[in-house]
């Protein structure tokens, strides 16, 4: 069972894309409390965190491409089975 995905043992869970967009937005929000920051950590914590933002927004993507494969070609998600893979 999965602790955020929605399977069919979890028909509550989110997106892939909505899980990872709260991620981005608590980093986003984590930079705003860091960036007047000059330390050297600060500034290394926040390049970090600037190029995992841009990650995430290249992952969001796929996972929101995947979601419209699955859409278009099976519906949209049910409880019961899934659209693809095995029970």
């Amino acid at each position: 069972m999965t602790q955020f995905l929605a399977t069919e043992d979890n028909p509550n869970g989110h997106r892939l894309e909505e899980v990872l967009a709260m991620v981005q937005g608590d980093l986003i929000k984590r930079a705003g409390l860091i960036v007047d920051d000059d330390r050297p950590e600060a500034r290394k914590v926040l390049a970090n965190d600037v190029k995992i933002m841009a990650m995430l927004s290249e992952c969001i993507a796929l996972a929101e491409d995947s979601s419209t494969v699955l859409d278009k070609s099976f519906g949209p998600s049910v409880a019961g089975a899934p659209r693809i893979g095995e029970n």
